[in-house]
């Protein structure tokens, strides 16, 4: 809900099923459980993204939980939840 837009929870992505621990930027990626859901509003002024990161861009973030959560968006509705949180 505004003005944050987060629900200032844990969740777990169960991401084990996309990731290989490996290096990035200097830390160990891996699938590490629940994570604490961050506030968008502000969000496009805080990159790298995700808890560790992993995620450079906003396109990227979108693509990432268009896998993770199976969300099936189409190309038009990634490029309106960017603008959506760039405006934010």
């Amino acid at each position: 809900m505004p003005p944050y837009y987060t629900d200032n929870t844990m969740h777990n992505l169960h991401v084990e099923r996309f990731y290989k621990e490996k290096q990035i930027n200097g830390l160990m990626a891996t699938a590490d459980g629940p994570i604490k859901n961050f506030p968008l509003r502000g969000i496009k002024d805080s990159p790298p993204y995700l808890h560790d990161d992993r995620l450079m861009t906003l396109e990227d973030t979108v693509e990432f939980f268009n896998l993770v959560l199976e969300l099936k968006l189409t190309g038009q509705e990634k490029k309106d939840i960017v603008a959506f949180m760039r405006a934010l």
